[in-house]
């Protein structure tokens, strides 16, 4: 019996009916790479193409072609297909990391040598913009402040929002509501910066403070939290309001004790997405807040600087000082943002609901 079986067995030499095939040897994708860049090398050479750019857009062509001619050969057509399919992947990776590190080595090799404690605490008040010294103290405190108070503004309003899209929204309003916060997603800088000038400042009279400028970047970070916070919200399982609804609790304290607890990680996201979108923006500010050198602690009164502006400003005047300062202000613009970012992952990590088995 156990011999008839045994001879009934598909031979694993036989080229046809084995589940076994030739495979490619682990180290082979990092060898065709090597090669690749090689090979594109060496046609940049010859051909003069004096660009590094070309050089490297010929070995991305080059490594595509030669992963899927030899897989192919190897493995067959389909793993070919499939190997040429991860390849285009590690290549568009690349190509969207390339620009973004050569940038952060551009603003850290630029930036850090003018980045230390005077730079850090003090302001340009009493100095020229083409003088040498002064620092962005200001400019950081005002942008602090502003990005601070556009915060608490802009999270709680989207926020429930979002919960009301998801968890009440029906019928007009809630299309209406949508609409409308996809409308908002796409307004350019300078007209909310234009909205809160001719409402805040032209018709009730207030003015050029950075509370003015806080209001326009809340206006953009409205649609970003709005949009992901329901989007965090929508893949909470239903199967867990359905549970607590089960148990007798409110929808209310739902959304408050399982819902958002739940996509708290996500919404945190959200949120610091959207403080990055508005770090950055110069014309609401350029606009509102009106920019000064002095030191100005209060955003609720009289003109306050910020980061960005600053670095415009800086940029603007040419003398080597003013740019080395531009590039300072701007390194450390990116270390606010990265901090940020840090901070939110720990608060989303500490208060995200705990797993386990």
């Amino acid at each position: 019996m156990s011999h008839t079986l045994q001879d009934k067995r598909p031979s694993v030499a036989e080229p046809h009916g084995s589940l076994s095939h030739a495979r490619m040897p682990g180290w082979a994708p990092l060898a065709i790479a090597a090669g690749s860049a090689a090979l594109g090398c060496l046609i940049g050479v010859v051909a003069g193409l004096d660009s590094k750019i070309q050089w490297g857009l010929l070995a991305a062509l080059i490594f595509i072609g030669a992963t899927y001619l030899i897989t192919a050969k190897v493995e067959g057509p389909r793993q070919g297909k499939n190997q040429v399919a991860t390849s285009l992947v590690w290549v568009c990776f690349i190509l969207a990391v390339i620009p973004l590190l050569s940038l952060a080595w551009t603003t850290i090799s630029k930036g850090a040598g003018v980045v230390d404690g005077y730079f850090l605490s003090h302001s340009m008040s009493g100095l020229l913009d083409t003088d040498e010294g002064g620092g962005i103290y200001h400019a950081l405190l005002g942008t602090i402040e502003q990005v601070a108070i556009a915060t608490l503004i802009a999270t709680p309003i989207g926020l429930l929002t979002a919960v009301y899209l998801v968890e009440y929204g029906q019928g007009k309003l809630s299309r209406a509501v949508t609409f409308f916060v996809d409308v908002m997603t796409g307004i350019p800088s300078i007209v909310a910066g234009l909205f809160i000038l001719s409402t805040w400042i032209l018709m009730f009279d207030f003015g050029f403070s950075g509370f003015a400028g806080a209001l326009a970047l809340a206006i953009l970070m409205m649609p970003v939290i709005v949009r992901s916070t329901e989007e965090m919200l929508k893949l909470v399982p239903n199967e867990l309001r359905e549970a607590s609804l089960a148990l007798g609790v409110p929808q209310w304290r739902t959304i408050l004790k399982v819902v958002l607890p739940t996509a708290i990680g996500g919404i945190t996201t959200g949120v610091m997405l959207a403080v990055a979108r508005i770090t950055g923006e110069t014309a609401p500010v350029l606009l509102l807040v009106f920019g000064t050198k002095l030191i100005n602690s209060n955003p609720f009164e009289g003109a306050q600087s910020s980061l960005p502006l600053y670095v415009f400003e800086q940029y603007s005047v040419g003398t080597d000082a003013a740019v080395d300062r531009a590039w300072g202000a701007a390194l450390v613009l990116i270390a606010f943002v990265m901090i940020l970012n840090l901070v939110a992952r720990g608060i989303a990590r500490w208060k995200a609901p705990k797993t386990g088995r």
